[in-house]
């Protein structure tokens, strides 16, 4: 992987990973009809349909027989227009993202959010071999105020992307500039696809109402600093999952909401939450300003700087670090940081006060 600063300093990072350690890039649409037909081979029964609205009754938290009502409008294979159905069930696992209906029926409140925007390119096989191995990540505030810009492999092309909070209506000024930063290794690329996704900022203020539960996007499992979210909604999905099953004892009872909190909530937050925290924190230090960009980027060259972040990327958790490392550590950030100060150009200066407000 390599890192690239405002002023364009390249870091190479990953050499301390073990020949066994690796950071996987995929596609989402090959990735996710897997996951469906691995449920599909389990047993699941899916329903090609649009979730229109949940019927909550108004007793559903202390009453043990109450149902949701689920409407939908499901699409037979060809059709384009969808029939109009509704089911009963006793209990809802909402994974339908950061706009999640599940979210809104069950009133579980609002989080601020970024705006990923990602082209997928095809390039020629001859650029594609520079990123067979390799992905980039930019800083600066002409790719991002607040984030990163990024090219990563994508098997036969490249997804290039940025993504902001801060000011999201310049996302399209934002991901021209990563464009004109990869410059020549991904000229005369083709696009061939566009995306643009909500990614939320932090954990929903409830996560758990009555007998539905929300995981992933839907409930805000999204790191900052690296925006990561796809491994937390798969684990999310099946701390949630397993505690259920466990819960309900062969089907002979239903669990209640304080059964859910104190088992899949508890659990998810005791593994995870401390990771959320410091990435919460780095984000916060390191990417508020060019200086502290450049800081950021020279810090990377630090094997111990990379060692740590790998160990805690890769097995989602903050590693326990050598003490006197670590005060090595704060003096070299200190110093890293007055340098970069005293290199980088100021910020772009914008305002936004009433989109940045907007919340999902």
């Amino acid at each position: 992987m390599k890192l690239i600063s405002p002023t364009n300093v390249e870091v190479d990072i990953g050499d301390t990973l073990q020949p066994n350690e690796y950071i996987g890039m995929c596609r989402r649409e090959i990735m996710d009809k897997f996951l469906r037909d691995r449920a599909i081979s389990y047993g699941a029964e899916p329903i090609n349909a649009l979730v229109t609205a949940i019927d909550v009754p108004a007793d559903h938290v202390e009453n043990p027989d109450a149902k949701y009502n689920i409407k939908y409008s499901e699409f037979v294979e060809g059709s384009r227009t969808g029939t109009a159905k509704e089911m009963m069930v006793d209990l809802i696992v909402g994974a339908d993202g950061a706009n999640s209906r599940v979210a809104k029926a069950m009133d579980a409140g609002e989080y601020n959010f970024a705006i990923a925007f990602q082209e997928r390119i095809k390039i020629s096989d001859e650029k594609l071999k520079f990123y067979e191995e390799m992905a980039e990540m930019y800083v600066g505030d002409d790719v991002s105020p607040d984030f990163y810009g990024w090219v990563f492999p994508k098997y036969d092309h490249v997804g290039v992307g940025t993504g902001t909070v801060v000011n999201r209506p310049a996302i399209k000024q934002y991901q021209k500039a990563i464009r004109d930063r990869a410059g020549d290794k991904i000229a005369g690329g083709k696009i061939i696809k566009v995306e643009a996704h909500p990614i939320p900022e932090h954990y929903r203020p409830r996560r758990v109402q009555g007998r539905m539960a929300l995981v992933g996007d839907a409930a805000g499992y999204v790191t900052k600093c690296s925006g990561e979210g796809i491994y937390f909604a798969a684990k999310s999905g099946r701390m949630a999952a397993e505690a259920i099953v466990k819960l309900m004892d062969g089907g002979r009872r239903l669990p209640t909401q304080a059964d859910i909190e104190r088992t899949y909530i508890a659990d998810y937050d005791k593994l995870y939450g401390p990771t959320y925290t410091v990435l919460d924190i780095l984000q916060k230090v390191f990417y508020s300003n060019n200086g502290a960009r450049e800081a950021f980027v020279e810090l990377c060259n630090s094997k111990y700087v990379q060692q740590v972040t790998f160990d805690s990327y890769l097995y989602k958790k903050v590693q326990g670090n050598n003490p006197l490392d670590d005060i090595k550590l704060l003096g070299e950030t200190i110093g890293c940081l007055i340098k970069g100060y005293s290199i980088a150009k100021p910020d772009a200066e914008f305002s936004n006060p009433v989109e940045s407000m907007k919340r999902l």
